[in-house]
């Protein structure tokens, strides 16, 4: 998981966590979206590098 990521799924459930105690459903529900989207761009991330391994092995299987 990139240390941006990381950050930003922090960021988000802090900002989720302040809108819980403060009552503020909009700072709420921004932290939550802000954490999710983190975590599936992380996740993007590993799906792009499992294709790309993919790729590699079927032009390695090609040449030979």
């Amino acid at each position: 998981m990139g240390i941006e990521d990381k950050l930003n799924q922090a960021k988000g459930a802090l900002k989720e966590g302040a809108g819980k105690l403060t009552g503020d459903k909009k700072t709420e529900i921004e932290g939550a979206v802000e954490k999710v989207v983190a975590k599936a761009k992380d996740g993007i991330k590993y799906v792009k590098e499992g294709v790309d391994d993919a790729v590699e092995v079927l032009k390695n299987s090609f040449k030979k």
